[in-house]
């Protein structure tokens, strides 16, 4: 007998009938022998119904009470689901984040995980029970609920599989793996049959919306073999693991965008020597995530500092800056928006040079204009103008023959 960690997103369980199938899915593991400990997600929109919600109320809603609101979300979902196996003779019990131990950080809105005390889910599983456990959601050392930010169900499953040494960690969601890219956009993306973790992690960071970036990191360190498939379809889903067999031998594995990115450029820092230091340690200790950074210095001995951002921390973004203009010492901020990052991925770039250079002469040949350039060992990411971020997936996707991967049922 093992132990499987089953977590299954909003899609999956956004009705009563879908309810019911992830019933048998969770039924279907436990008849193979093994001890499963399920997480959730809110049911469908719920979460997108309680931010509007708040919204019709007041502007700037307490961070706190909005961690009061939301983390009822999956609270229905887990009692629902326990009704719905308890009506087919499983005996099942549902936990709240803090029901189930898990503590975090005091952060409110995006809070990480600090400690598991699984001693309450051990116990119910030695009574055989399957025991559900609301994602998204923890709690402070003082008792004060948090939520994990969006996508925190994925780091409730993986974090809850470490803790417990769980055999495998199950993603069910709404697509039957990890793709080449999004085949939303693009029809010609393939499924992979493994990807690696430092791949996944990549691609989640990225934009590739299938898994939350915390919950490749915890499966990372903890080494969680994780399993990416459909809550719908019974078919073979993606291995996440540390080593992969490189199918056709790809370079490149797959393409991530996303199309919500601001540039920033701070102009005539006067300090050049400690200028970066206090920008970014003075935006961290606002929780503002920093992507790419550009920096050049100027005849006038100043230097300008430019900078990626999600579209959603720009107004929080110039306001750090400007109420800390003193004592960062520059001359003026500005933005643009309507900007989108794309991104190649794949750990054959370590030993393949000019990669890089492929990516620039595609995008070249498309007439579209880079605007910023971030790398990595295994990463080329560039930031363009959004109505040419489509094009430029295509592009890349055909260029580094991601189409003509086998196609894996």
């Amino acid at each position: 007998m093992g132990l499987v960690v089953q977590k299954f997103g909003g899609t999956s369980v956004g009705s009563a009938e879908r309810i019911k199938n992830v019933a048998e899915r969770v039924i279907e593991e436990k008849q193979r022998g093994n001890d499963v400990v399920v997480v959730v997600s809110a049911m469908g929109k719920t979460t997108d119904d309680l931010v509007n919600l708040a919204g019709e109320l007041t502007e700037r809603p307490s961070k706190r009470e909005m961690d009061v609101l939301l983390s009822t979300g999956e609270q229905i979902t887990i009692s629902l689901l326990a009704m719905a196996l308890n009506a087919k003779q499983v005996d099942a019990i549902s936990f709240t984040g803090w029901q189930a131990g898990i503590q975090t950080e005091g952060v409110h809105g995006n809070a990480r995980i600090l400690n598991i005390e699984a001693e309450r889910i051990q116990a119910q599983l030695k009574l055989g029970k399957v025991v559900i456990v609301a994602g998204f959601q923890g709690a402070t050392e003082e008792g004060a609920i948090t939520t994990l930010g969006r996508g925190g169900s994925d780091t409730t499953a993986v974090a809850l599989a470490a803790a417990l040494k769980a055999d495998k960690c199950d993603i069910y969601t709404d697509v039957t793996g990890v793709f080449t890219t999004d085949p939303r956009y693009i029809k010609n993306a393939r499924k992979l049959l493994s990807v690696s973790y430092d791949e996944m992690l990549e691609l989640a960071n990225l934009g590739a919306g299938v898994l939350h970036p915390r919950a490749v990191e915890y499966a990372k360190n903890y080494q969680v073999p994780l399993v990416v498939r459909s809550s719908m379809e019974r078919e073979e889903g993606t291995i996440i693991e540390e080593e992969v067999s490189m199918e056709q031998n790809l370079v490149v594995r797959g393409v991530a965008f996303e199309d919500n990115i601001t540039s920033v450029t701070v102009f005539g820092l006067k300090n050049p020597l400690t200028s970066l230091s206090t920008i970014f340690t003075t935006l961290a200790a606002h929780h503002i995530n920093v992507d790419i950074i550009i920096q050049s210095l100027t005849d006038q001995k100043t230097m300008n500092v430019s900078f990626s951002i999600k579209d959603s921390d720009l107004a929080e973004t110039v306001k750090v800056l400007e109420e800390n203009k003193a004592a960062l010492s520059y001359e003026k901020v500005t933005s643009e928006q309507g900007l989108a990052k794309v991104s190649i991925v794949g750990s054959g770039m370590i030993s393949n040079p000019g990669v890089a250079a492929d990516m620039f002469k595609v995008l070249a040949s498309e007439d579209i204009i880079i605007k910023m350039v971030s790398t990595s060992e295994i990463k080329v990411s560039t930031v363009i103008v959004k109505e040419k971020m489509v094009q430029a997936v295509e592009a890349l996707h055909d260029a580094f023959e991601l189409s003509s991967v086998p196609v894996i049922a």
